[in-house]
């Protein structure tokens, strides 16, 4: 006798039931819908990339956390080592390489796939997850943020998510690193504060001097990690620290003009929606040179739930210089631990079957499927008993998938064209017509 195999998946992937299914399904209709009422059109690419498309492109950290592709089917000799894909971004990248004869400028795409990440599985975060990109690509204007910042808005208004965006700018810290006197330590800078929230200042500081930086330049840092106030005196205080840099000088200037164009598009910030200017915000991937986006729920602890920013040239490392592009990426799967936790989920998202067809016997099953196909071809969701048992064990079944409607079908029923309708909710059934059940149903 074969051995019995104890069922089990890997740490940090799920299944999903039927419940989660149409919440998430609910999740993804929502961003999509958001997504093409702003002109973005969908796009996919391969779960698996070419490790040299991926390594590299995510900073020291992110590197260590692609999934290698041990055996693709291939002589190793003759295939390029692959991986599963990290984020959207740097496959889209590839892909507007590929097909840029093909596009229009601006391209404006969304995708809604899977990305793996070697992670250690903790509450909120996952091997296996979902993210929702959008992303414009092939223009500089700042308008193109903007956007982006009202997708935020109205996705979560829909969602009924509380949220705070923070807004920084890798150009901005950029100047903080020169002005500190560590223009080459810009790397090291962004990923040690990038930590601020999970590890703290005291330990980001012991991070700052591990990574090379001297104790009077981690000094200088100080009253930027903790500055104050509201977004207007944030900024004009980081200009007084960045006036001898001219990069740092640009960063500021690029924010002031998205706050500019924000007030025009009359985007809103109140207490469901609040954007607020973090100089302490640096998203660790190299690739962002620009304005750069975390969004964080406001009525639970998690992480980040959004994120995203500009790149000036992350298609030039395949070719293709001087394309600029921003974007962000919807979470799917914390969101949804969120909108669970908040017990968020309206109840009509839930498409259950409105009606069993119950049967005494196989004339009446025959007669059932006729039913069925009327009822399904006027938008009924149906089902039909697949076997004419013991009456109890049907009503228990649509008991328990608390399905509203059942429709019992003997001998006299179909004598009389007809079925017994029973409310499962009020125990009321009467008989009715055939040709009525759709309206009797649909009250």
């Amino acid at each position: 006798m074969a051995n019995i195999q104890k069922p089990g998946i890997p740490k940090g992937t799920r299944d999903f039931s039927n419940l989660e299914m149409a919440r998430r399904n609910y999740i993804f209709s929502t961003i999509k819908s958001v997504f093409s009422l702003y002109g973005f059109q969908q796009i996919e690419t391969p779960a698996m990339e070419n490790m040299s498309t991926l390594m590299g492109k995510y900073g020291e950290e992110g590197d260590k956390l692609l999934f290698r592709i041990q055996n693709s089917g291939e002589k190793a000799s003759e295939a390029p080592e692959k991986g599963l894909r990290y984020d959207l971004t740097v496959p889209f990248a590839r892909y507007v390489v590929m097909h840029q004869q093909e596009l229009q400028f601006p391209f404006r795409r969304f995708q809604i796939q899977p990305v793996w990440r070697a992670d250690r599985p903790q509450k909120g975060r996952y091997r296996e997850f979902y993210q929702c990109d959008v992303d414009v690509i092939g223009t500089n204007s700042l308008v193109s943020e903007v956007e982006l910042i009202q997708i935020v808005e109205e996705v979560y208004r829909r969602l009924g998510i509380r949220v705070s965006l923070h807004l920084n700018n890798r150009k901005i810290l950029a100047g903080i690193a020169e002005v500190i006197g560590a223009p080459d330590k810009i790397i090291d800078i962004t990923v040690a504060i990038d930590k601020l929230d999970k590890i703290g200042i005291d330990q980001v500081n012991q991070e700052l001097i591990e990574r090379g930086l001297n104790s009077e330049q981690v000094a200088q840092l100080q009253p930027i990690l903790t500055l104050q106030g509201t977004n207007d005196e944030k900024l004009a205080t980081i200009a007084q620290v960045l006036t001898n840099s001219e990069i740092g000088t640009k960063g500021v200037k690029e924010l002031r003009e998205i706050f500019t164009l924000m007030n025009h598009a009359h985007c809103s910030t109140n207490e469901a929606f609040r954007v607020e200017l973090d100089l302490t915000l640096a998203r660790g991937l190299n690739y962002y040179t620009g304005a750069i986006f975390e969004v964080k729920a406001l009525d639970v602890e998690m992480g980040s739930i959004t994120g995203g920013g500009r790149y000036d040239n992350l298609t030039g490392i395949f070719g293709l210089p001087n394309m600029s592009g921003v974007g962000i990426s919807f979470g799917a799967d914390r969101i949804y631990d969120v909108l669970t936790e908040l017990d968020l989920y309206p109840a009509s998202m839930l498409e259950q079957t409105q009606v069993l067809l119950a049967t005494f016997g196989n004339d009446e099953l025959h007669y059932a499927l006729s039913i069925a196909r009327d009822l399904r071809a006027n938008g009924i969701r149906t089902e039909v008993y697949p076997e004419p048992t013991k009456m109890k064990k049907q009503m228990t079944y649509a008991d328990q998938k608390q399905i509203p409607w059942v429709g019992i079908i003997g001998g006299d029923e179909m004598a009389a064209d007809s079925i017994m309708l029973k409310n499962m909710l009020s125990g009321e059934q009467k008989l009715i017509k055939k040709e009525d059940l759709v309206m009797e149903i649909g009250k």
